[in-house]
């Protein structure tokens, strides 16, 4: 990690590997899905170390606090050390995706085409709904 004073948000956002590619970042960042001490932000937006910055992607919600600054990609464990993620946001995310389990669980979808046997119910159970 370099010792620099300040990054473009979009960069420190793939250094950090929240983003595959800095393009994905600057469109995340652009389209309102990162927040840097809770406004809305462009892409160019110089970031210091103790900013506190919120991620949406996908499902999950990210708070983090920015602990390290580095505009080069490095490996995982390396991008790890550029932040720290906020008890309440570990919290959130596990419950998020505990609900998200249970919500798969109860609304199983059938495991594919129904067979003979099957056919045949869904036809005798429509037929007592006329």
């Amino acid at each position: 990690m370099s010792e620099e004073s300040q990054v473009r948000l979009d960069k420190w956002l793939w250094a950090a590997r929240f983003f595959k590619t800095r393009a994905l970042a600057s469109q995340a960042v652009a389209g309102g899905k990162v927040q840097v001490g809770g406004l809305r932000v462009k892409p160019s937006r110089l970031l210091a170390v103790g900013d506190a910055v919120r991620i949406q992607k996908d499902q999950d919600e990210f708070a983090i606090v920015v602990r390290a600054l580095s505009s080069q990609r490095r490996g995982a464990p390396e991008a790890q050390l550029l932040y720290e993620e906020t008890p309440e946001s570990i919290a959130a995310r596990a419950q998020a995706r505990e609900a998200q389990r249970l919500l798969r669980v109860v609304g199983a979808a059938p495991p594919g085409r129904p067979g003979k046997r099957d056919r045949r119910l869904i036809r005798r159970f429509i037929k007592k709904e006329q």
